[in-house]
C-alpha cells in the first residue's frame, strides 16, 4: 500500500478547521484532510479527562533504590549487626546471650555466652563527648549488680553468690582481692547499683548523676544535675497539662482555619494597613531624629569650647547615619506604597482565594487529616531509618581500637559507602513522602475546582486522589523529590563543613561558605514552590514532571504580580496565624503551670508545648497554603482559556467570579472612558456565566 504523506505545495490551499474547546477557546488549530493525521500545533489542557502513567522510568529507579535500602537492612541482619545491637557484645567481639565463633587475632573471642545475657561496663560513666559513646571495657554477665559494691571483697562475694563475674574473663572471681590486674581489668569502685534496659540488655546505673557530663554536652544549658532533675520532674508532673495544651493548640488551629474563611478580607486589609502605617511611622521617626540631631549640632557649635566641638562632631556623625537610614526608609516606603497601589486588585484576589480555600476544607474535611497521615508516615520511616543506622554501627569486620585495645565492628572497604547510601535514602524518601502529600492535596483540590456541580463530588476526593497518585503518578513524585534531594545534599554537606571548620577558617572562606549555603537554600525553596505547582499541573492534565513544570512555570510567569501578591500577603497572614496560635497556647500554659510550679520547673514543659503548638499550626496552615496555591493555578488556567460565554463557562467559585467580573467591569469602564470621555457607560447585562446550572456556591 502506498504511504500518503502531506506535501507543502498540495496542502497549502486546504481549509483549516478551528475547534472550540471550553479550556482552549480557538487557540488550538488542527489541519484536517482525508488520509492525513490531525496534528496539534499546541498541547491541550484537559482537566480530569485523560489519565496515563507519568515518568515510569523514575518510578522504576525509585523502586530499585528502595530495594537497595531494604538490602542494607537485610545485610545488617545477616551479618549479625542487629543481634549485636539488641543483645550487646563485649570488648572481645562476643555477642551476649549466644554461642560465638572465634575471631582471628582476638583473644578471649569465640566464647559461649548463652547464660550471660547482659552487657556490663566496667566504667559506665567514661563518656566520649565528641563521639557520644562509652569508652569503657564491656563484659557479658548473667546478672546486673542491684546493690552498690564498694570493695573487691564485695566483687568476690557477688561473683560467688550470683555466678556473675564482673572482672575480665581471664580473672578468677575468688581471687579478685589479691590479683594485681584488678585495677585495670575490674570495674571502677564503687560499682553503682544498676538494672538492665527493657529492650537493649545493657546494665545501666540506677542513679544517672554520672551522666551529667554527657547531658551537659547534649543540652548545653544544663550545668548541674539538680537542674536536670528538676526539669525532668517538672515534665513528668505536668504531663496532663502538657497533653491538654497540645490539644488546645490543635483546636485553635482548626478554629483559625474557619475564621480565615469568614474574615479573610478583614485580616488581609488589617495586615496591609499595619505594614503601610508602620513604614510611614518609622520613616517619620527617622527624619524627626535626623532633624533633632542637626539642631543639636547647631546649638553645640554656638559654644566655643573643646568639649562642645567633640560633642558636635559626634552628633554630626550620628546625623549622617540617620540621614542614610531615613533616605533608605523613605525609598522603601515609596516603593511599598506604589506596590500597594498597583497590586490592590491582586490583594483582592488573595482575599477571594482565602475565602474559597475555606470552602474547600468544608467540602473536603479529610484534608485536615492529611498532615497527620504524612507525619505518621515520616515518623515510621525515620524510626526504621534510625534503627538500620544503629544496626550499621555494629555491622562490619572486627577491628581493635589502637587507643583502648577494645574490639569494635566497623564497615571497611566498599561496604562503608552503605552509610552514605543510607543517608541519601533519608533525604530522598522523606522528600518523596512530603511530595506525595502535595500531589494528593493538589489532586483533591483540582477535582473540587473542575467539578461544576459540587454536589456531585466523589464520596472521598482525598481517597480518589491518593489512588490516582499510586496508580499513575508515583514516578512524577519520585522525580520531583529527587531534584530537591540533589539541591539539599550539597547544602547539608556545606553546613557540615562549616560546622567542622568553625573557628579555623578565615573571614573570606566563612563568607563564601555562608553565601553558598544561602544560595542553595533559596534555590531549594524556589524548586519546592515550582514542584508543588508541577504536581498540581500533573493532577490537572496527567502530564510528565518536566512538561507539568514547564506549563506551571509559564502560567506563573504570566501572572507574576498576582503570584507575588499571594505569596507576600498570604504567607505573612498565615505566619501571623502561627504566631497567634503559639502565643495563645503559651499564655494558657503560663496561667495553668504557674499555679503549681515555679519558673525553673515549668519552663521545659512550656517550651515543649510551644514547639508542639508551632508544629501543629505549621502543619494546618501550610496545608491551607498549598490549597491556596493550587486554587490559584486552577484559577489562572480557567481565566486563560474561558471567558464566561456560552460553551466556555468558568469553573470558578462565586467569590472568584465576583473578583473577575469586577475587574472586567473596571477595565471596560476605563477603556470606554478613554475613547468617549463624555459618554455615560452602562455595564448592565454584561455579567458572565460562572458555571453550569446546579453548581453549588455555598
Amino acid at each position: 500500500m502506498e504511504q500518503r504523506r502531506p506535501t507543502s505545495g498540495s496542502q497549502q490551499g486546504r481549509p483549516r478547521k478551528k475547534v472550540d474547546n471550553p479550556y482552549l477557546g480557538t487557540d488550538y488549530s488542527m489541519q484536517i484532510s482525508p488520509g492525513y493525521r490531525m496534528r496539534r500545533t499546541k498541547r491541550e489542557w484537559k482537566p480530569l479527562e485523560d489519565r496515563s502513567c507519568t515518568d515510569l522510568p523514575w518510578f522504576l529507579l525509585f523502586t530499585v533504590f528502595c530495594v537497595g535500602m531494604g538490602s542494607i537492612f537485610g545485610f545488617t541482619i545477616a551479618t549479625g549487626g542487629a543481634a549485636r545491637l539488641i543483645f550487646g557484645y563485649d570488648s572481645y567481639g562476643n555477642t551476649c546471650g549466644q554461642r560465638n565463633e572465634r575471631i582471628e587475632g582476638v583473644r578471649l573471642s569465640g566464647l559461649d555466652q548463652t547464660d550471660k545475657k547482659y552487657v556490663f561496663f566496667l566504667d559506665p560513666c567514661n563518656i566520649d563527648i565528641v563521639q557520644r559513646k562509652i569508652k569503657s571495657m564491656a563484659l557479658c554477665v548473667s546478672v546486673c549488680p542491684d546493690e552498690e559494691l564498694k570493695t573487691y571483697q564485695d566483687l568476690k562475694r557477688f561473683a560467688v553468690h550470683n555466678g556473675s563475674e564482673l572482672c575480665s574473663y581471664e580473672l578468677a572471681g575468688h581471687k579478685y582481692p589479691s590479683l594485681p590486674e584488678r585495677f585495670d581489668k575490674c570495674p571502677k569502685l564503687p560499682v553503682p547499683p544498676s538494672k538492665s534496659l527493657p529492650v537493649f540488655n545493657r546494665c545501666t546505673p540506677v542513679d544517672i548523676s554520672c551522666y551529667a557530663k554527657f547531658a551537659e554536652a547534649v543540652v548545653t544549658f544544663v550545668s548541674d544535675n539538680s537542674v536536670l532533675h528538676r526539669l525532668i520532674a517538672g515534665v513528668m508532673a505536668s504531663k496532663v497539662i502538657i497533653v491538654g495544651l497540645c490539644l488546645l493548640a490543635l483546636v485553635l488551629s482548626m478554629i483559625l482555619m474557619v475564621i480565615i474563611r469568614y474574615i479573610s478580607a478583614v485580616l488581609v486589609w488589617i495586615f496591609t494597613a499595619t505594614v503601610v502605617l508602620g513604614s510611614l511611622a518609622g520613616t517619620s521617626i527617622l527624619w524627626w531624629m535626623y532633624i533633632d540631631y542637626r539642631l543639636t549640632v547647631n546649638k553645640t557649635l554656638s559654644k566655643e569650647t573643646e568639649d562642645a566641638k567633640e560633642e558636635a562632631e559626634m552628633s554630626r556623625d550620628n546625623a549622617q547615619v540617620l540621614l542614610v537610614y531615613a533616605i533608605a526608609a523613605t525609598v522603601f516606603t515609596v516603593i511599598l506604597l506604589l506596590l500597594m497601589l498597583f497590586m490592590r486588585k491582586r490583594v483582592a484576589l488573595t482575599i477571594a482565594l482565602f475565602h474559597v480555600a475555606g470552602k474547600v476544607f468544608i467540602h473536603l474535611p479529610l484534608l485536615t487529616l492529611q498532615p497527620f497521615c504524612t507525619f505518621l508516615a515520616l515518623l515510621l520511616f525515620w524510626f526504621y531509618w534510625s534503627l538500620v543506622l544503629l544496626f550499621l554501627g555494629t555491622t562490619g569486620n572486627p577491628v581493635q581500637n589502637e587507643e583502648t585495645g577494645l574490639t569494635e565492628f566497623r564497615l571497611t572497604g566498599p561496604l562503608q559507602y552503605m552509610t552514605w547510601y543510607h543517608a541519601v535514602g533519608l533525604i530522598w524518601i522523606s522528600e518523596f513522602i512530603l511530595a506525595c502529600q502535595q500531589m494528593t492535596v493538589a489532586g483533591a483540590v483540582v477535582t473540587y475546582y473542575f467539578t461544576r456541580d459540587k454536589n456531585k463530588l466523589p464520596v472521598t476526593p482525598i481517597l480518589s486522589s491518593s489512588l490516582r497518585l499510586m496508580r499513575y503518578h508515583l514516578g512524577t513524585v519520585a522525580k520531583g523529590s529527587f531534584i530537591i534531594t540533589l539541591v539539599k545534599i550539597p547544602r547539608l554537606f556545606l553546613m557540615y563543613v562549616h560546622n567542622q571548620l568553625k573557628g579555623k577558617e578565615n573571614a573570606c572562606a566563612r563568607c563564601m561558605l555562608k553565601t553558598c549555603i544561602c544560595c542553595l537554600w533559596c534555590l531549594e525553596k524556589c524548586l519546592n514552590y515550582l514542584n508543588q505547582n508541577a504536581y498540581a499541573a500533573t493532577a490537572i492534565n496527567s502530564t510528565s514532571f518536566c512538561t507539568s513544570a514547564r506549563d506551571a512555570f509559564v502560567i506563573l510567569v504570566e501572572n507574576a504580580l498576582r503570584v507575588a501578591a499571594i505569596n507576600a500577603v498570604g504567607d505573612f497572614v498565615l505566619f501571623l496565624g502561627k504566631i497567634l496560635i503559639v502565643t495563645s497556647t503559651a499564655f494558657a500554659g503560663v496561667l495553668l503551670l504557674n499555679y503549681q510550679r515555679d519558673y525553673a520547673e515549668w519552663v521545659l514543659p512550656l517550651i515543649i508545648v510551644c514547639l508542639f503548638a508551632f508544629l501543629v499550626a505549621h502543619c494546618f496552615l501550610s496545608m491551607f497554603e498549598i490549597v491556596v496555591d493550587v486554587l490559584f493555578l486552577c484559577f489562572a488556567i480557567d481565566t486563560k482559556y474561558n471567558d464566561g460565554t456560552p460553551g466556555r463557562e468558568f469553573y470558578m467559585d462565586k467569590a472568584l467570579m465576583e473578583f473577575v467580573e469586577n475587574s472586567r467591569k473596571l477595565e471596560r469602564v476605563a477603556e470606554r472612558g478613554r475613547s468617549r470621555p463624555t459618554e455615560v457607560v452602562s455595564v448592565e447585562g454584561m455579567e458572565m456565566k460562572p458555571m453550569a446550572p446546579g453548581t453549588s456556591s455555598a
